[in-house]
């Protein structure tokens, strides 16, 4: 089976070579010296400050939420916060987890994030915070969402999973916002097994952020805030400096699987459009949404019958999920793009990315194609068997 996700291993000498460090000193966790290169490392490459390594990506959300008050005793009673439901169900579990409830706008139909445009008609009083993704490493309208945020009043704190490397306008993508969050799960391309971390714009929120995560302690004799353990291991900034040391060499498969599939289904398929101002890519993922969801699930069908992964992400958009939200109306772009998206294999190789070509080929007719006439997409053109089409099976 070719995976929609091949996790990069590092060499294991190298991996060895920390690990024995870490055995010598007897130091597991605990903001141990490999947590604390691993952090310098990671702001330099990154160009950023205020760097807080945790243990997951949704711990970081959920940490940044009580940080910067949108949780806990200094949030409102009734919290609510508003984020897109085109996304992976952490960042709005994340919100649910912490007592706040989501509240779901709507995205942009080219860029696939949240529109700025959907934020003010849902803020309340009880709206401390607004939660945008830059879904597969591709910004927000980070501008019009500041813009929004400063007007009423809100924290804005960025579901960055994806953004890892990825720069606009001359600067690193997570230094938008009060704080951002990253995921270094194992699907991510620069990874430390589990694990994640949080960009503060503030030191101050970095400082509250540190005594959250070591379970409120701001010494050995005192506690100062309700916390939680969300501290990274040792061991998994290990892996982590391992992975920064051959980032090219992990990034490589990846960002020529990305290219190859932009060249050859631009102009048959839509594609998520790029915000002005990105620099480069994160290569995560290469999503492409097909004409409708019966076509998307006849090509997913033919995929996996080839012995070829492709994942829908994300379905279902999150305000369909009740646990989630009892409100309507639903969203009709994320709804919709939800239901014909899906995600090709990254990251495996040459001869895979070629092998997820040729099948595609021989379902779609036509290499050329042509745009359709729905807003912000391309249309495909039919399968090789309408009938299967139209009844959405392979």
């Amino acid at each position: 089976m070719i995976p929609v996700s091949r996790p990069y291993l590092p060499d294991r000498k190298k991996l060895d070579a920390y690990l024995d460090g870490i055995y010598e000193r007897n130091r597991l966790s605990n903001n141990g010296p490999l947590v604390q290169e691993l952090t310098h490392r990671l702001e330099e490459f990154l160009g950023v400050e205020h760097l807080l390594l945790v243990g997951s990506g949704t711990l970081a959300l959920q940490v940044a939420y009580r940080a910067l008050g949108v949780s806990g005793n200094a949030g409102p009673p009734q919290a609510n916060a508003i984020t897109t439901p085109l996304t992976f169900v952490a960042t709005a579990s994340s919100l649910k987890w912490e007592g706040v409830e989501p509240v779901f706008g709507d995205v942009d139909g080219e860029t696939w994030c949240l529109d700025p445009v959907s934020i003010a008609p849902r803020v309340t009083r009880d709206t401390p915070a607004v939660v945008p993704v830059h879904l597969f490493g591709n910004a927000c309208d980070v501008e019009a969402i500041e813009q929004v945020a400063r007007e009423h009043g809100l924290r804005v704190i960025y579901d960055g999973a994806h953004a890892f490397g990825v720069r606009y306008r001359g600067a690193s993508l997570l230094s938008w916002g009060d704080a951002a969050a990253i995921s270094f799960h194992a699907t991510k391309a620069f990874h430390t097994v589990e694990g994640g971390a949080i960009v503060f714009r503030h030191k101050a929120d970095l400082e509250r952020a540190r005594e959250l995560i070591n379970f409120g302690q701001s010494g050995p004799d005192r506690i100062s805030a309700v916390g939680v353990n969300a501290k990274m291991s040792e061991f998994h900034a290990a892996m982590g400096l391992c992975v920064l040391d051959e980032l090219e060499e992990c990034l490589k498969p990846r960002r020529e699987a990305w290219h190859a599939y932009e060249t050859a289904l631009r102009d048959c398929a839509c594609m998520q459009r790029r915000q002005t101002g990105v620099e480069n890519n994160s290569y995560v993922y290469f999503p492409v949404a097909f004409e409708d969801e019966p076509q998307m699930h006849f090509i997913r069908g033919t995929l996996e019958k080839a012995n070829i992964q492709a994942r829908r992400y994300f379905f279902p958009a999150l305000d369909r999920v009740p646990e989630l939200n009892t409100s309507r109306p639903f969203s009709e772009r994320a709804g919709d793009l939800a239901s014909r998206m899906l995600c090709l294999s990254m990251g495996s190789g040459a001869a895979d990315t070629q092998r997820v070509l040729e099948t595609l080929r021989e379902v779609l007719v036509g290499s050329g194609g042509r745009r359709g006439s729905r807003q912000g997409t391309g249309e495909l053109p039919g399968t090789t068997d309408p009938a299967s089409q139209a009844d959405g099976v392979p």
